[in-house]
């Protein structure tokens, strides 16, 4: 007992060093503050916002397996009459309505493609600003499309429209990349990709959409933060099937479809079957953040060695968004059972949207789920799959160069990387570059994060000068 007593006391020993270890590293670290806004002059802000209004006025919708090239030609019409340097100075190729421009630099080491796509998603309810209107009020240039993502497709054409009006020649080669499917995950990137293969390119830097000059990137952290995006989690369309004889549902029996589909997900709700990791990248961010907190989040944030488990236990409380970089996750979209309501099915099923983290990828997150979904008889099928995308390298110098340029177009604008918890076009270009950065130069506070898919979509025009002045500082700098 005596042993006993002497080693718990020396464990409460070693945590009290510890944790003393990690008060004094946070009293030493400097506070910081994101003072970013984006404050720039109205008769140039506005004058990009007319620009962007035209863009939105036309209707880009894309429907999944639906091929609709005239409605994108006539949308590149619309580019032609807004960038008429772009498309009289550039190489173009065009693909079944997906875009692809060639800029001849100085060189043709170290690529670039800049990149994001032209289609929407359906625009449906009621809108305070007709979702194609482009109505510009408030400060805002309003409609579908407006943050996701004709803005940041604006802001590229136009910093290089800009750059060939001063008869500026790129140090290296540098690529303008648009395609007509990514909302449905389509064909069009991949088909853009082919002709990049078969040109022999292979890119150092691709910049797509998907982080973003966050306000408020987890609550409690205050100010602008701009998000780059490292890497995506891969994703699937799963459907979970329950069979049965049927019936009267006067007579039901017990384990019925739908009981057996819903204690599945129960299970699945309440007891998640797959494994929390604080990753290198997600790691680096609350490095990143912690400066910008108050003690106790820059206690947490700032000895990630220390309160690693901790984080790992309240980052889904925190947010969603916050815990789905921690795991592969699963979300139960779709069901379906008998079409009378005293009719028991002799067929029930659920689908679900998962997606998946490295450590847990796309076979084993998969084998997972069907070891639960074997527990109550369902039949597990595999509609559609991809495994995540390789990290980029954060220390590499793809990523320096982003960083960089980021500082110096924003003055006060920290960066950290950031995980993707959804999908992008960007996926498609790994084959050909390692350094896939998702990241669009547009500040999306809270009305902007609520409108991308849903109503009112809208982006505040003042930030569209410091978008244009990123591309065209990242297109300048020496690769």
């Amino acid at each position: 007992m005596k042993y006993i007593g002497l080693i718990l006391l020396a464990v409460v020993a070693v945590i009290i060093l510890l944790l003393l270890i990690a008060v004094l590293r946070t009293l030493l670290m400097p506070s910081k503050t994101s003072t970013y806004v984006a404050d720039e002059p109205e008769e140039e802000a506005l004058a990009l916002a007319q620009k962007l209004s035209k863009m939105i006025q036309y209707d880009t919708t894309s429907y999944a397996n639906v091929a609709e090239v005239e409605k994108f030609l006539g949308f590149h019409k619309v580019l032609e009459e807004l960038f008429p340097l772009v498309h009289e100075k550039l190489e173009k190729t065009e693909i079944d309505g997906n875009l692809l421009f060639y800029w001849k630099g100085k060189s043709s080491e170290k690529p670039i493609l800049l990149m994001s796509h032209q289609d929407v998603v359906p625009a449906e309810g009621e809108w305070i600003h007709a979702p194609f209107s482009g109505d510009i009020a408030e400060g805002k240039v309003w409609g579908r499309g407006a943050s996701d993502t004709k803005a940041s497709v604006m802001a590229f054409f136009q910093a290089v429209e800009e750059l060939l009006s001063e008869g500026f020649v790129p140090p290296t080669d540098v690529y303008l990349a648009s395609s007509c499917t990514e909302e449905w995950g389509g064909d069009g990137a991949p088909k853009i990709v082919a002709e990049l293969q078969r040109r022999g390119i292979e890119l150092f830097l691709v910049c797509d959409e998907g982080g973003a000059i966050i306000t408020e990137p987890i609550g409690g952290i205050h100010g602008n933060f701009a998000m780059v995006g490292v890497f995506e989690k891969g994703k699937a369309d799963v459907k979970f099937t329950a069979r049965s004889n049927g019936g009267h549902a006067s007579a039901p029996s017990k384990g019925t479809p739908i009981a057996r589909l819903s204690a599945f997900v129960n299970e699945v709700e309440t007891h998640s079957p797959f494994r929390k990791k604080l990753l290198p990248e997600v790691s680096a961010m609350f490095t990143e953040l912690a400066p910008y907190a108050g003690f106790g989040m820059k206690l947490v944030f700032g000895n990630v060695w220390l309160f690693g488990p901790v984080l790992k236990a309240v980052m889904p409380a925190i947010s969603a968004q916050a815990g789905a970089m921690l795991k592969t996750t699963i979300a139960f979209t779709v069901q379906k059972g008998s079409d009378a309501y005293n009719v028991l099915p002799q067929e029930a099923y659920v689908g679900a949207n998962m997606r998946f983290i490295p450590h847990q990828g796309e076979k084993e997150s998969l084998e997972i789920i069907k070891k639960v979904a074997d527990k109550y008889g369902l039949e597990t099928e595999v509609l559609h799959a991809n495994d995540f995308t390789p990290p980029v390298d954060i220390h590499g110098e793809a990523f320096r160069l982003v960083e960089n340029t980021i500082a110096e177009t924003f003055p006060g604008l920290p960066s950290s990387p950031y995980v993707m918890t959804g999908a992008t076009d960007a996926q498609f270009y790994q084959p050909i570059c390692r350094n896939c950065i998702r990241f669009a130069p547009v500040v999306y506070g809270p009305e902007q994060m609520k409108g991308m898919h849903g109503l009112n979509e809208n982006i505040e025009y003042n930030c569209l000068p410091g978008a244009v002045r990123f591309y065209k500082n990242l297109i300048r700098a020496e690769k």
